[in-house]
């Protein structure tokens, strides 16, 4: 394992999920619903989402390394650009209620089937997928680094959902998303064309 590795893909999703639809989906289930059962659920849904991110990404380091580069450069920059023109406001979106009497498993299969569903395609699987594919040799690093970015917002939100609210600064957590995508594909772009 390459420690470097680890904390640049860490780091990228780590940040890229904070402002996520999916993070406050867990904050609003883990409000009205049971932690353990929320986080059970969310961490599976992650841990396919991260597989299927990797395996396509690892197929792409197949290719020359400054093309996966430049792509990689200009996702990340589309990221930015996507991320700051087309972000809705998530707090106000509604996931579904889960009862606090509801059975774990219950709980569990909803919190997994909500974020499953909403991650497919969504910016941190891409970005997983384009770690994956720049760091091709090191498929594993990704996968654990980029699971436990994800699982880390999601210890997150589940607390902030059963302790303080649902209140989060989205719009300062938005930038910065959007300053670490354009540093990043700026990062991409000047090693494609070194």
């Amino acid at each position: 394992m390459q420690p470097h590795v680890f904390l640049t893909v860490f780091s990228i999703i780590f940040m890229a999920e904070l402002p996520d639809k999916t993070a406050f989906a867990t904050m609003l289930m883990a409000s009205r619903g049971r932690p353990f059962a929320v986080f059970t659920g969310v961490a599976a849904a992650f841990v396919v989402q991260s597989l299927v991110a990797v395996a396509f990404g690892g197929v792409i380091g197949l290719l020359p390394q400054s093309l996966v580069h430049a792509a990689a450069g200009a996702l990340f920059l589309g990221f930015a650009a996507h991320t700051w023109f087309f972000h809705k406001d998530e707090k106000e979106e509604e996931a579904p209620k889960i009862s606090k009497r509801a059975k774990f498993f219950a709980a569990a299969w909803k919190s997994f089937m909500v974020i499953f569903i909403a991650e497919w395609g969504d910016i941190t699987q891409l970005a997983t997928a384009s770690l994956a594919a720049r760091y091709h040799e090191n498929l594993l690093t990704v996968l654990l680094s980029a699971t436990l970015a994800l699982w880390g917002v999601t210890c997150l939100a589940i607390f902030v959902g059963r302790h303080a609210g649902h209140k989060l600064p989205a719009d300062t957590l938005r930038k910065l998303s959007v300053a670490v995508f354009v540093a990043v594909g700026l990062w991409f772009l000047a090693e494609a064309w070194l």
